[in-house]
């Protein structure tokens, strides 16, 4: 491990080199032109290191990036990242990539293109790899990775492991488990009316859709890791008509595959509350929960008794956000998260990482890859 420290030490001015470039191209996760060119030059970077480069095409986002490194017939571990970012396009022109006293920052520094550069490190550091390594970047994870989750589950199928270079918790904490995610849209549908006429002849969708809240906000179980927010509603067309529709949008996080199953059973069980009124519930779980298994433990205390090597005193704990690591370890396959930088603030103006912690991150990887 010292060996493989000292290497990603050494590369640490190219490292930082390439995370800067990266962090300078604008990434937005709907702007195909531009993560499609962020992706190219990630491509080309993993090329020089003896990478096997496969692009899957997307039509609505950037193209998915597919590499290969090793050829023996040994089943790969598989890396995972994404190329887009949260941010809109002239982000990186207004926010250029700074480093200042050990801590980078600017547009997706934190998440994720830090979790590349280490990625890209850790494989540097191996040489000439004879450990079959499959690294699948996809362009679509800050939208639910629909367009890439076959992929994604595909060579995961294959792999022995997952490794998931998303942010850290802070202070560098892995994830050994994460809350699935559920997005449900409830409509009531009731009848327009004269609002001072005749408003008896109607029937209220706001009040129905009222009364639909109140019931799913009590699905709600905080001790079992299950949290329900009702976050956008909508209804009506002008002041003095009763309201024929309204519409809600509902956020969910579960972290058992128990509870996701009984939210949405819930959810497509609600009934109305007034005569003569429907309701339409659709949606469902886009990420399974990570849930923390024997499996997922034994990885992580691998990892634990690697870092220790370096000098690192490695811990673990649980987001309410999901990655792809979801897809994966619902699959069955042991899959540890979180390895990217230490930094923190993802998705702000304000995210960061601590240019420091790159070396050991990237030696951690590179010791797994070995180790698996």
């Amino acid at each position: 491990m010292r060996d493989l420290l000292a290497h990603t030490q050494r590369d640490l001015p190219e490292t930082l080199q390439f995370l800067e470039r990266m962090v300078n191209m604008d990434s937005p996760s709907l702007d195909k032109a531009l993560v499609d060119r962020c992706v190219r030059f990630v491509s080309s970077k993993f090329e020089a290191i003896g990478g096997r480069v496969e692009y899957v095409p997307a039509e609505r986002f950037g193209d998915h990036l597919l590499v290969r490194f090793g050829s023996g017939t040994s089943k790969p571990v598989l890396l995972l990242g994404h190329t887009d970012t949260v941010f809109p396009v002239g982000e990186a022109a207004k926010r250029p990539f700074s480093l200042v006293n050990g801590r980078a920052t600017g547009p997706g520094v934190f998440d994720m293109k830090g979790g590349i550069a280490v990625l890209w490190s850790a494989l540097r550091a191996l040489g000439e790899l004879q450990r079959n390594v499959t690294v699948v970047l996809n362009s679509d994870e800050e939208m639910g990775s629909f367009s890439s989750r076959d992929l994604i589950q595909k060579e995961a199928i294959r792999a022995s492991a997952v490794l998931v270079l998303e942010p850290s918790l802070p202070g560098g904490v892995l994830k050994t488990a994460r809350k699935g995610t559920g997005r449900f849209t409830v409509k009531a549908i009731g009848r327009a009316a004269h609002a001072g006429v005749d408003p008896e002849r109607g029937i209220n969708a706001i009040e129905e859709i009222a009364r639909q809240v109140l019931d799913l906000q009590r699905l709600s179980d905080p001790r079992r890791g299950t949290t329900l927010t009702v976050s956008m509603i909508q209804g009506g067309t002008r002041v003095n008509v009763v309201p024929a529709e309204a519409a809600i949008e509902v956020d969910v996080r579960a972290g058992t595959v128990e509870e996701a199953d009984r939210i949405s059973l819930a959810v497509r069980a609600l009934t109305p509350h007034l005569a003569g009124s429907r309701i339409d519930a659709r949606g469902g779980f886009s990420r399974p929960p990570m849930e923390r298994t024997a499996d997922t433990a034994r990885l992580f205390n691998l990892a634990k008794s690697l870092a220790s090597e370096i000098g690192l005193d490695l811990q673990e704990g649980s987001t309410g956000g999901a990655s792809d690591g979801n897809l994966t370890a619902a699959l069955g396959i042991p899959t540890l998260d979180g390895l990217g930088p230490v930094g923190d603030n993802a998705h702000s103006p304000d995210e960061f990482i601590d240019t420091n912690s790159l070396p050991g991150r990237a030696a951690l990887i590179a010791g797994l890859i070995l180790s698996l």
